[in-house]
This record gives structure tokens, C-alpha cells and sequence, in this order.
């Protein structure tokens, strides 16, 4: 199991932020080899379904989250929302945090904890440092294009 976090400042009002990092058909394209789908009804809530199939043909995988907390930004607090992992391979959860920043920017935080199963602690880091610059290359993408 290994857990990370990216925090970033952009140049966008809260709401924009919130807007691009929570359209998750937007992380299929901003992540490589991987097609995302929603498999619930919109709008997004407490119980919304996203499914986030990486690979190619049988070397594919499917990471099943469903959110569990959906608390978009208002002025008086920040957005965030939380997706468990429950897929058969990967597990854990993701957590999205967007508030306020300096100089009317958005400040986002992103944490993440993965666990793939059978894959043995030993890869801990070679996963915690390919999460990282996997979902932070994600981020920086999804938050650059409207």
C-alpha cells in the first residue's frame, strides 16, 4: 500500500477547478492507455460509479470507485470529494480538495492511496513514485485544457 499526495495552484476560480477535475470522462484523456466511463445516472453524487480501464486488450484492467463524499466549493468552504477503490485488482481511495488560493487561484490537493493486489510491499516505492507522477501529469493536464 502506498500513499501520496500532489498539491498544485492555478490559475482558475475554485469552481472551474472543481468543474475540470471532477468531468471524469476528462481522465481518460489525460491519462495514458485508459478509458473512463460512469456507469450511474448524472449528475455526479454520493454513489456515482466511474470506471477507469487501463491497458490494452487482455493486459487491461479495470479500476472500479464510486464516490463516497461530494461536497463541491462554495464560497465559505472548499470542494471535495472521495472516491473508493473496489475493484478486484486495485484498492484504496482518492481524495480531491479544491480552495481558495492566493491571488484568486485555485488551490488543488490531490491524495491518493493505492493497493494492487498481489503485488508485493518490495514495489512500494517504484508504485508510490509512478502514482505520483502519473496522476500529478493527470492533474497538470486536466487542469491546463477547459
Amino acid at each position: 500500500m502506498v500513499t501520496f499526495s500532489l498539491e498544485r495552484t492555478a490559475p482558475l476560480p475554485p469552481d472551474e477547478a472543481w468543474r475540470r477535475l471532477t468531468a471524469w470522462h476528462r481522465h481518460g484523456d489525460a491519462v495514458p492507455l485508459t478509458r473512463v466511463t460512469v456507469t450511474t445516472p448524472p449528475p455526479t453524487a454520493v454513489g456515482t460509479v466511474v470506471v477507469a480501464r487501463t491497458g490494452i486488450g487482455p493486459l487491461a484492467f479495470d479500476d472500479t470507485m464510486e464516490v463516497t463524499v461530494w461536497e463541491p466549493p462554495r464560497k465559505d468552504a472548499p470542494g471535495r470529494c472521495r472516491l473508493v477503490k473496489r475493484g478486484r485488482l486495485i484498492r484504496g481511495w482518492a481524495e480531491i480538495e479544491v480552495r481558495p488560493g492566493p491571488g484568486g487561484r485555485a488551490r488543488v490537493v490531490w491524495r491518493e492511496e493505492l493497493r494492487v493486489r498481489l503485488l508485493p510491499s518490495l514495489f512500494d516505492g517504484v508504485l508510490g513514485r509512478s502514482g505520483r507522477y502519473v496522476f500529478g501529469r493527470a492533474v497538470n493536464r486536466l487542469l491546463r485544457r477547459p
